[in-house]
């Protein structure tokens, strides 16, 4: 795959960004290595401590009980809730579907030497769940529903102290079988060592901003994660039959979510490029987060012209997005020689607001140009496939002799004597 400094000469760049989302994160290494190293040594006195500082609550009791869940359920406008479970029900369906086609394995790869593989739900799964931008309704039923459907045993979520009341709604609606209202870093830390009121678990899960990232990052080891996510990202790939203000209101939907969202068009068309050029900023005119939007399309927004499909082909495949969105006059064709990515959306009438929400695909994708070897939070995530095998007299006939002479040129005399105490004595006499 050729890099975009190989790419160079091939395409102008109508509108560059001006900042880079990788290195505008490093400046929060020091404060969450500092987070973490406290919320591990102190646990729940840490974490109220932060909560103060950087939420600006004072949460007597972290926990959300029961009657809190049920008043938030109870509290949701009825269409929000109805449509919060049609989100569930689409993500829960993909999801099973999903889990469907991870199936275990058992062979007789030899006369008596059985091998395969089991697939077994992780057992605790930490579910971290943002909001304190916006109530993102979306954000608990992509995390832990997937969990509920692959059978882990315990999922706990936390979420900023002042999320809306809905979150925990959300939260509860989507499976969540402990609730905390922790945010930040220190949510991170606290469900990857535990502390006395929240429990250490397995694998966490989830977006965050980049405190919540670079947590992540440091924990793991220690626990599992599922990527390391950096802030939303959307490009679109058009041809001239792309519609300008169709682009723009898209790009600008997902600009919405940060001031550090990237976002970018990559064309074949000049003619379209400025037409978005003027769109975007027509657009941002009666946007009402046209303070965030506006940010991140100043900062970190680009549109591309390329010479041809091939060479818009290559460029996605270089900067690998989170979403990528395929309008040109054949998208499926288009969209079959594209490779990396975390999500394709082919045809204009796929926007990617519909996998945020409801569609039933996760929105929890890679981004900064992980897309290259990775694909999203998906319901195997929350599975472990591991392998077993066993051998009966013939397997082991057929497999020790080979493993002993490996040993012995290997100078493992340990491992010799493991695999040569199996055979028979007239086994070990013929080798």
């Amino acid at each position: 795959m050729a890099s975009r400094l190989e790419l160079k000469g091939k395409f102008v760049q109508i509108k560059e960004p001006s900042r880079d989302a990788v290195s505008d994160t490093a400046p929060v290494e020091k404060t969450v290595k500092d987070i973490v190293g406290n919320v591990r040594e102190r646990g729940d006195a840490a974490v109220r401590e932060y909560s103060i500082a950087f939420d600006k609550a004072d949460v007597a009791n972290f926990e959300v009980t029961e009657e809190e869940k049920k008043k938030a359920v109870a509290d949701l406008d009825p269409q929000t809730r109805e449509d919060t479970e049609f989100a569930i029900a689409n993500v829960r369906r993909f999801a099973e579907a999903q889990l469907a086609t991870i199936l275990p394995l058992e062979i007789e790869s030899l006369p008596g030497l059985h091998l395969g593989h089991r697939v077994i739900p992780i057992e605790t799964i930490g579910c971290y769940v943002p909001g304190g931008r916006y109530p993102l309704l979306s954000a608990p039923v992509m995390t832990i529903v997937p969990a509920k459907v692959a059978g882990c045993e315990q999922v706990i979520a936390c979420l900023p102290p002042n999320a809306h009341p809905a979150m925990i709604a959300g939260c509860h609606l989507a499976g969540a079988d402990r609730i905390f209202r922790v945010g930040g870093a220190q949510a991170i830390a606290a469900m990857a060592y535990g502390t006395a009121t929240i429990p250490a678990v397995d694998k966490i899960v989830g977006p965050g901003n980049a405190f919540v990232n670079e947590a992540k990052r440091q924990v793991f080891g220690q626990v599992g994660i599922d990527q390391l996510a950096g802030p939303s990202e959307i490009f679109i790939v058009a041809d001239e039959t792309g519609n300008a203000a169709m682009i723009a209101t898209d790009l600008l939907a997902q600009a919405e979510h940060d001031v550090r969202t990237r976002v970018g068009l990559v064309t074949t068309d000049r003619k379209l490029a400025q037409g978005v050029l003027k769109e975007v900023e027509k657009q941002l005119g009666d946007l009402p987060t046209a303070a965030v939007a506006g940010a991140a399309w100043k900062d970190y927004g680009e549109i591309t012209v390329v010479d041809d499909e091939d060479a818009m082909v290559a460029y996605a495949d270089c900067i690998a997005t989170e979403h990528l969105q395929v309008h040109t006059r054949d998208p499926q064709a288009t969209a079959k020689k594209i490779r990396n990515y975390g999500s394709l959306f082919i045809g204009e009438l796929a926007s990617v607001v519909y996998s945020d929400k409801c569609c039933g695909t996760n929105h929890t994708l890679p981004t900064m140009a992980a897309g290259r070897y990775t694909g999203g939070l998906w319901v195997g995530s929350y599975v472990k496939v591991v392998t077993h095998q066993w051998l009966d007299e013939r397997g082991v006939a057929a497999v020790a002799p080979a493993a002993v002479r490996q040993s012995a040129t290997e100078k493992l005399e340990g491992h010799r004597r493991a695999a040569a105490l199996r055979l028979s004595p007239k086994q070990l006499n013929s080798l």
